[in-house]
Formats: structure tokens, sequence, C-alpha cells
């Protein structure tokens, strides 16, 4: 029985769902390679994954039938590009090896163009940089010679990946940002211009560049407005368009589109759709919806995502701080982390750490991140490490080094435009500002806390504000939590060396806090200070 030849006029952005629906009527013994290849790529544009990986099996054994050696190649290419997508690498391994051997004797071609794209990917994972370096170019002269714009973007977005890899950020970045001024003009195939708006917006993500990953992931939601619903693009392009709403502080719409690229990439691959839950999970635990917060991190982990550092700053945020630290101190030494993941790990390290008074886990995460941030360049983790050694800073004391941090820090959130960390430092800017005695600029430090956390509607951002007064209005001429433990020390005769050990920090450290309680309580000697103590029931 014939196929439906009138279905391949139906191919294109429209037409897949019809495309789908008449071939999939006929029996597929039937039905011609091209028509087996218009049905493999409907049912993917439709997210039936399995489906597609079928058909196409059956696509390319039709080609080899017909002696279509390029054909064959390329559904071989693409039966390996997909394998490897939902990391079944020994297909994969296999499907690449056939690729190989069908376009090995051929003329050049736009096939071979594709297939140099996945030997380069190959040699880059081995560490065989100029290897991999030497194959993009080679991509992007087949692309110019054989008149393919696929090729020509996917060779230049790949040559740029492997130069920021290097180390060659600028250079890296202006081939990217050629190749996305061809996907948003429209100068790519769909298929294509989705591959690669997946591949760069993470690549700026990682570089902490959210300027360029919030454009293209702008476009890259408006070019998924205009394909039919339920494609795979959807919810990969919505889980980067989350993170980003996320981070701007546009929270009510972000909780929106969080449900939905849950829906979406559960329908195409359910090992992808980790990502989508543990994006959900942060912004939860960031509004205080703690419950629901620890359901989407347990789920992001039964799908295969690590639920760190969100979870351990879940557990800090429910009173179980231990657990949280022993939680992210085993993901740390378990896992190969890099660049502004790594980041985030040693940030919420600190946090966690100096929260239960670990501060020499929370000095070394620092000085970690500060490693990380150095080599980066980057504003985002920069301003990381400084509200980082501005929290050590505030934990030892060090008012003075604490508000240059913490200012620096503030000042970068602020330009990034990133509401919720601009909160947190200013928040412990506060904090800073009380114990060096200067209460009028804490408190509009506080004011704009409050505030920046009412719009965002962060309510364990509130809950925290409230902790903070609550504790200051117990604490006597206005000295600070680590203050009164030094004090009660001294009113039970220990000596700067017993205060140092008991609290981990150094003697030079101890005496910085005894001159800071001199001027707060109006005394001038340990004496004074011990009986102000006796008299005010501190001691």
């Amino acid at each position: 029985m014939p196929g439906d030849r009138a279905a391949l006029e139906q191919t294109g952005r429209d037409g897949w769902p019809e495309v789908y629906r008449r071939l999939r009527a006929v029996n597929l013994d039937s039905l011609r390679p091209e028509e087996l290849e218009a049905l493999a790529d409907a049912a993917w544009w439709l997210s039936r994954v399995e489906e597609s990986l079928a058909v196409r099996r059956r696509a390319h054994a039709a080609y080899v039938a017909a002696g279509d050696a390029r054909r064959a190649g390329y559904h071989a290419w693409m039966l390996a590009t997909e394998y490897g997508f939902i990391g079944k690498d020994a297909l994969a391994a296999g499907w690449l090896t056939k690729a190989r051997r069908h376009l090995g004797d051929q003329p050049e071609c736009t096939e071979q163009g594709f297939l140099a794209f996945s030997d380069a990917e190959l040699a880059a994972a081995s560490g065989d940089h100029d290897e991999a370096l030497r194959l993009a170019r080679h991509m992007a002269d087949i692309g110019v010679r054989c008149g393919s714009q696929d090729v020509v973007a996917m060779a230049r977005l790949l040559e740029g990946t492997l130069r920021i890899g290097a180390g060659e950020t600028a250079t890296g970045l202006a081939r990217l940002d050629e190749a996305m001024c061809d996907v948003m003009a429209g100068a790519v195939s769909d298929l294509i211009a989705g591959w690669l708006y997946c591949l760069a917006v993470p690549v700026s993500y990682e570089l902490a560049d959210m300027r360029r990953a919030s454009a293209w992931n702008d476009a890259a939601m408006a070019w998924c407005e205009t394909l039919p619903a339920g494609t795979p693009f959807h919810g990969l392009c919505r889980v980067h368009h989350v993170e980003l709403r996320v981070l701007g502080g546009a929270w009510d719409e972000a909780d929106t589109e969080a449900e939905r690229a849950c829906r979406e990439l559960l329908s195409y691959h359910p090992n992808m759709a980790g990502e989508s839950f543990y994006v959900a999970g942060e912004l939860r635990r960031r509004k205080g919806d703690l419950s629901r917060a620890e359901d989407a991190f347990l789920r992001a982990h039964e799908l295969g995502r690590d639920p760190q550092p969100g979870l351990a700053l879940l557990r800090l945020a429910q009173g179980r701080g231990e657990a949280a630290a022993t939680a992210l101190a085993s993901c740390l030494a378990g896992g190969d982390w890099q660049g502004l993941g790594k980041a985030r790990l040693l940030a919420a390290q600190v946090e966690i750490s100096l929260a239960v008074g670990d501060l020499d886990t929370g000095r070394a995460a620092t000085r970690g991140l500060e490693t990380i941030a150095r080599e980066s360049g980057t504003t985002l983790l920069s301003a990381l490490a400084s509200h980082a050694r501005g929290a050590v800073a505030v934990a030892d004391g060090d008012v003075a080094d604490a508000l240059a941090r913490l200012r620096r820090a503030r000042g970068a959130w602020l330009e990034l435009e990133l509401p919720y960390e601009a909160a947190q430092t200013r928040l412990l800017l506060a904090k800073a500002c009380r114990a060096a005695g200067d209460y009028d600029t804490a408190e509009l430090e506080l004011r704009a806390v409050r505030a920046a956390f009412e719009r965002l509607g962060a309510a364990d951002g509130l809950r925290q504000v409230e902790r903070f007064l609550a504790a200051s209005r117990d604490l006597p001429s206005g000295l600070t939590a680590r203050q009164l433990e030094v004090l009660r020390l001294v009113a039970a005769g220990k000596s700067n060396r017993d205060i140092a050990d008991e609290l981990v920090i150094s003697t030079h450290t101890v005496s910085r806090h005894l001159d800071n309680i001199y001027t707060k309580l109006g005394v001038s000697s340990r004496a004074a200070a011990a009986a102000f103590a006796h008299t005010h029931d501190l001691a």
C-alpha cells in the first residue's frame, strides 16, 4: 500500500501534527525513505521521543537499502545525537561509528559538517583542544563551501564554546554572538535554531553573563511561541527562562512557568525534567514555601538531578543546620564541580557553616569561592565572593572589613539587577552597621531589605528580618551576638587566649571585640566590662 504522499507537503513548522497523523495511519512498511524521515521528524517535534527514534532507525535502513549513503549517514548521526542527549551513550557511540562509515568516502557534503560537530565534541571531552578547534574550523569551511547556514552557525557556536573553555572568553563570546545573530535573524532551520538556543544560553549562564543569557533566552521564548505547542524546546527553554526570572525578581511569572516546565519536560523525557523541579524548589524555598520546596527537591533527586545546594539551604531554613552542613560537605567532596555550579555550592557552605558556628569551614569555602571569582573575572561571582568574605568578617567581629566587602557586594548586585541577592547582602550589611554603632545606616538598609522582600514575596527573607530585629532588641547597648559571647567569657574570668581558643578565633580578633565592647558600654577596662555583665545579668 503506498504511503500518503500529500503528507510531505505539510512538513514544516505548522504541519508536523498533520504529517504525523497522516503518516502514522499508514503501514510503515509502505513508506518511502523520505516519508519515514518526515514521520520521524514529526514524532520528535511532538515530543514522542521513543517513537521518533524507532522510525528514524527505519528511515536509516531504508536509505541504506536505496543506496543513499549521505542520507543514511545523516540519520545515523541524528540517532547518535538523540541517544547521547538522553544519556544512552553506548547506543550513541554505535550510531556515530555508522555515520562515519556512511560518510567517510562521500564527496564533501553538509552531512560531513554535522559529523565534524560530534567528532569535535569527542575530541574536546578527551582533552584534545587543538583537534577540537581544528574540527570546528573545518566544519565552518564545509558549511561555507556547501552553502549550509545551519552547519556554519553550529561551527561558530562550537568554536566559541571551545575558546571559552580554553580561557579565551572574549574571542569565544564573539563567536557565540555571531552564531546567535544568525539564529535570531531566522537564517537557520528550526531544529538547529532550537539546538543553538539550548547550547548558548547555558554557556552564558555558566559564565554568569546574565545580560546575554537573558537576551538569548527571551529570544528563545519568543521563538517557541511561533512553534506548535508541546515541542521539546518549549520545556528546555522554559527552564532557563524560570532561572533567569527568579534571579530578576519576577517571581509570580516564574512560579507559573516553573509548573509548566515540569509538565513539558516530563512529557518529553522524564530524565531531563530534574532540572525543572530543582528550579521550582529554589523558587519555593526563597518564597518560604518550605514544604512544597522539599517536594520539588526530592522529585529532582528522583529524576537524577543533585538537589544541592537548594536542599541544604532548605534544611537550614527548617532549623536543621547540622544536617545541612553534612549534606553539603558530602556533595562537594563527591562531585567534580566546576564554575558557577561549584561557586553556588561554596556560597551556600559559607552561609550554613557560619550559621552552625563552623568558622574554619566557612573561611575555607570563602577562599575557594574567591579563587573561582578571580579566575572568572565576572561581576556575579565577585559579588558572591565579596558577600561571603563580608559574612566571615561579621562572624569574626572585623566590622571595618565586613562593611567594605558587603558594600562592594551590594553595589554589584544592584548593578546586575538581582534584587534577592541584594536584599540578602543588605541584611548582613545592616548587622555590620549596627555592630559599628551606625544605627541610622542600619535602619536604612533594613528598610530597603524589608521593601525588597515584600515586593518579591520572600516570606523566608521577611522572617530573617524579624529574627534579626528580635535578636537586636534582646542585646544591650547595641552589642552583637559575638560581642555578647566575648563579654560573658570576660565576666567568667577567661583570658584573651582562653576566649580565642573557645570561640576558635585569633587573640587579635578578641582584642578588637573588647575594644568595641568597651566603646559600646562606655567603659575603659576589663574589670568594668565584667562588672557591667554581672550587673545586667549577662554573665
